[in-house]
């Protein structure tokens, strides 16, 4: 079990010990330092709509909310706002998606019709695809679309600051990230009137007195593709939503006007959110919200999971194989550092889970007073502050995914259970359910990777394990595997549960497991030959 290391004891525990109760503590500080309000404390998720939601995308709503629930938990009032930029312009046709949308590039995404047929709009079906885990896992949300919001006019106001002082904006984004753009042109994106495409409107003036942006549409590079204007020019009113702010100052925007106190965000939006600091300060007089940085989630490769490039490993793909909690320690172990995430996480992480609720009703003792308080914190943070009353079941998801695979298929269940109870383990509901998952994800990807951990071995340790090998092999049935490891063990001077421990780290990675002989006697020595020459061969 990997977390964040362990600080000093002469810090008090925050809240539940964790980053999130850090994170919640410092804004409240914050916020009393800068005299405002703390009856409702806001944070805050920006998600796109141009293409398939990943994992990585999850990241920001997952661990907004769970700033919200440490709020909480240090007795303040707070809410997720899950705000939708649904105005953003498709700039390219996501892999997999029907090149019928290209004629529909540029296009507010809001305003795309749904290539499949079962939402209002292309926005409407992608969001769908990020609201549905959220609501499986129980994240709570307040749904901001931004084509509603600029449609309602409430963003106008705010926007006609910016514009007002857009050469002060324009100087300020090239002198902080480089970008000369908006000293060229007004930071707003109109809606063409005519043929309905928004960034190749380039907004060229602005009328003060009736909240108005003149624009014409020309011709623009976007992803080295030249799109041509249609050459029309007109004029957009601020206030019906046919136009939005860019990214460089949208942030700012909706801080303001939705008195935002949090935001995390990825390093690839560090230019856009340092411009988006300095607008929120210098032009609109609102001081932008706590931020965290965190790091990608990414493939096997070490790419950036990429809607535009297909690869893209989802959230549902994720809970098909695994309950939500294992997708909440995903977010909240820790919020810095580059995750490789894989298929192959999702056992290791299940096992983390059980692990965690073995620290938190006390059947792992942690003698550092901090570190029990950090890992019971994050148990019941990736249960949302509603954890398990009693212990569950628990066995190794490599050993039920074993068990799953060869049972028949008519009575997984009774076939596993049989076996589980074979092994010593106590049976419950839960540890069934979690061998039929462990059965989806079998037959999906193959067999469960082994866990590697460093196993040393001594001599005769080997040596009783190479004796036992050839025991099972001739072996009638377990017990008398069983009582082979100890007498191979005792027969060399060896503690009989050290030579159990050693095989079982060989075999699942952990310590313990299973009722060894019966364990042995059904999957073969095979596996175990096969542990202890990788082992040798190091």
């Amino acid at each position: 079990m990997v977390v964040e290391g362990v600080a000093p004891m002469s810090r008090p525990i925050v809240g539940r010990g964790t980053w999130l109760d850090r994170v919640a503590h410092r804004l409240v500080e914050r916020e009393r330092r800068l005299g405002r309000s703390l009856d409702l404390l806001l944070t805050e998720s920006g998600v796109a709509a141009s293409g398939i939601p990943h994992i990585g995308n999850l990241s920001d709503p997952a661990r907004a909310y769970g700033v919200t629930l440490a709020l909480r938990g240090l007795g303040y009032s707070s809410e997720m706002i899950l705000f939708v930029d649904d105005m953003d312009g498709l700039r390219s046709i996501p892999q997999g998606l029907p090149k019928e949308l290209e004629e529909h590039l540029l296009m507010p995404v809001s305003r795309i019709p749904d290539p499949y047929g079962c939402h209002q709009s292309y926005a409407e079906h992608m969001v769908s695809m990020m609201t549905e885990p959220l609501d499986q896992i129980g994240i709570e949300y307040r749904l901001y679309n931004a084509h509603e919001v600029y449609g309602s006019g409430k963003l106008a106001g705010i926007a006609a600051e910016i514009l007002s002082n857009a050469g002060r904006v324009g100087e300020a984004i090239k002198s902080l990230v480089g970008q000369e753009k908006f000293t060229q042109q007004l930071p707003y994106y109109p809606v063409c009137e005519s043929c309905g495409r928004i960034y190749t409107a380039k907004a060229v003036e602005f009328d003060s007195d009736g909240w108005r942006v003149k624009y014409v549409c020309s011709d623009i590079e976007i992803k080295k593709r030249l799109h041509r204007g249609c050459g029309y020019e007109g004029w957009s009113s601020l206030k019906d939503g046919n136009g939005k702010l860019p990214w460089k100052v949208e942030f700012a925007a909706r801080w303001k006007l939705l008195d935002i106190r949090f935001e995390a965000y990825g390093k690839d939006l560090i230019d856009s959110v340092k411009v988006n600091d300095w607008v929120s300060r210098n032009i609109l007089n609102f001081e932008p919200p706590l931020h965290v940085k965190y790091e990608h989630f990414i493939d096997a490769s070490r790419k950036k999971f990429s809607k535009s490039v297909g690869n893209v490993f989802t959230p549902q793909m994720w809970l098909k194989y695994a309950p939500p909690e294992t997708l909440l320690l995903l977010m909240f172990k820790r919020s810095v550092g580059a995750r490789i995430v894989t298929p192959e996480l999702i056992p290791r992480l299940w096992d983390e889970v059980e692990e965690l609720e073995d620290v938190y009703f006390g059947r792992i003792k942690i003698s550092d007073e901090r570190l029990r308080a950090k890992l019971r914190g994050l148990f019941e943070y990736i249960y949302l502050l509603r954890p398990p009353q009693s212990p569950r079941a628990h066995a190794p998801f490599r050993l039920l995914a074993e068990l799953a695979s060869l049972a028949p298929s008519e009575n997984v269940r009774e076939f596993v259970e049989k076996r589980l109870r074979r092994y010593g383990y106590r049976v419950d509901e839960y540890l069934l359910q979690k061998a039929e998952k462990a059965r989806l994800y079998a037959l999906d990807f193959g067999a469960v990777p082994r866990v590697k951990v460093q196993v040393e071995l001594e001599e005769r340790e080997k040596e009783a394990i190479q004796a036992l090998i050839e025991r099972a092999g001739r072996a009638a049935d377990g017990e008398e595997v069983q009582a082979a490891i100890f007498e191979e063990a005792r027969r060399r001077g060896i503690n009989p549960p050290q030579l159990f421990s050693k095989i079982y780290l060989l075999l699942l990675g952990r310590p313990s497991g299973p009722r060894l002989g019966p364990y042995l006697f059904d999957i073969g020595v095979d596996r175990l030959r096969e542990a202890l020459a990788d082992l040798s061969s190091k």
